[in-house]
């Protein structure tokens, strides 16, 4: 019996009412597979690439976090403060002065002549009228014997036209001669009058400048130049001058006092003059006079200081130094000269608001003292002034107060002492 060929043995195997495609596997789809693939590398690689962005961003934040507080450490200046002090109620200020002879002046002939002796010589001390020199004078002395042979003939000229007008005058009662010729004689008469008075005065005159042959003081002093000698030729006016004569017993010492202190100084006050010749001495001066007005090229006060020198140990033409004290009401600031800043809004000073926050602040300076400057407005004595504040110091930078030496000073003095105690 021939086999039966059923229909399940000839038809094609169907799986899930499908034909089974040639070389498939039974148990999976080649399709499924390349479609997992597809979406899973790029999800891996994108992930990848997040978790990298990731750790970079979270890398930079942390080396961010780490230098930004180096950043604003390194941004903190150290500076050592101080506070402004007021100046002393007794200020003191010492300037150079000259000494000069309370009277000096130059001696010169008033007479033509020869000089015939002298006898004072440098350094000697004259009372007023003193006879220093004398001189021959024969021109003068001849024409004041000329003078008076003149004077002689001018009163014998005189006498005879006082007897004319007078006996003109006689016969004119008796009507002998007339009234013209009578006031011609009257006429006469009067001018005999006034040649006999010009003949008079040039004798007196030369008379005046014979008297000049003696040269005399003027006041008394001491006789600091002579000019000339025996024999010289002397001539009236000042172009030779015999003798130079001071008058020292009381000094003045002149002085220019600057602007700032003009008003400070008054008549009366006293003072304190140094002379490098006297080490040791102090001499005590007096405000005698000022000028009265500032001298607009060197903006000073031209003051005289009066020194008493009764015993000759002081000499004109030395140097001094004259101290002056002045004392004032509202002294102003003082801050030292190493906390000024000088740009272009002008002089300023740099101080700590709060606890480090540096502040700039435009100040007006009076006087320097050098080391420090008097500040007359902008701070304030409760301030906290910077000390050398570095170029780079602007406003609003952050600052770190250090210990000044002068604080640390008496913390150090405190320790040891605490210790020695110990």
């Amino acid at each position: 019996m021939n086999p039966q060929y059923t229909e399940t043995a000839t038809e094609p195997a169907k799986t899930h009412g499908r034909p089974q495609e040639h070389g498939s596997h039974p148990g999976g789809s080649p399709r499924g597979g390349s479609r997992v693939m597809l979406y899973t590398v790029p999800a891996i690689v994108l992930a990848a690439f997040a978790g990298l962005i990731f750790w970079r961003v979270q890398s930079r934040q942390r080396v961010q976090a780490e230098l930004v507080p180096a950043a604003q450490e390194a941004t903190v200046f150290p500076v050592a403060v101080a506070h402004p002090r007021h100046t002393d109620t007794h200020q003191e200020i010492s300037l150079p002065g000259n000494v000069q002879a309370y009277v000096e002046t130059p001696i010169y002939a008033r007479t033509n002549g020869y000089l015939k002796r002298w006898y004072v010589d440098i350094g000697g001390r004259v009372q007023t009228g003193q006879l220093l020199a004398t001189i021959d004078t024969p021109e003068v002395d001849q024409q004041l014997r000329q003078a008076e042979a003149a004077q002689l003939q001018a009163q014998a000229n005189l006498d005879l036209a006082k007897t004319t007008a007078d006996r003109w005058q006689n016969l004119l009662k008796s009507d002998g001669v007339s009234q013209q010729e009578v006031d011609q004689n009257v006429a006469a008469y009067k001018a005999r009058q006034a040649d006999f008075a010009a003949a008079v005065a040039n004798v007196e005159r030369l008379k005046y400048l014979q008297s000049f042959q003696q040269v005399t003081a003027p006041f008394a002093g001491v006789v600091t130049q002579r000019n000339v000698d025996i024999g010289a030729l002397i001539e009236s006016g000042n172009s030779k001058q015999l003798f130079q004569l001071a008058q020292i017993n009381i000094l003045r010492v002149y002085v220019s006092v600057p602007e700032g202190y003009s008003n400070d100084v008054k008549i009366g006050m006293t003072t304190q003059v140094h002379i490098a010749e006297f080490p040791n001495r102090v001499f005590a001066g007096k405000v005698a006079h000022t000028a009265g007005a500032i001298d607009p090229t060197s903006r000073t006060l031209l003051t005289e200081v009066q020194i008493e020198n009764s015993k000759g140990d002081l000499l004109p033409g030395s140097y001094a130094q004259v101290g002056f004290h002045f004392q004032e009401g509202a002294t102003p600031l003082v801050v030292p000269a190493t906390a000024m800043v000088f740009r272009s809004a002008g002089p300023q000073v740099a101080v700590v608001e709060g606890k480090n926050t540096a502040r700039l602040r435009s100040v007006r300076i009076g006087r320097d003292f050098g080391s420090s400057l008097e500040i007359i407005s902008g701070l304030d004595p409760s301030d906290t002034v910077i000390l050398n504040p570095p170029d780079s110091l602007t406003d609003g930078t952050r600052v770190d107060v250090q210990a000044s030496a002068a604080q640390a000073a008496p913390a150090a003095s405190e320790r040891s002492s605490e210790s020695s105690d110990r």
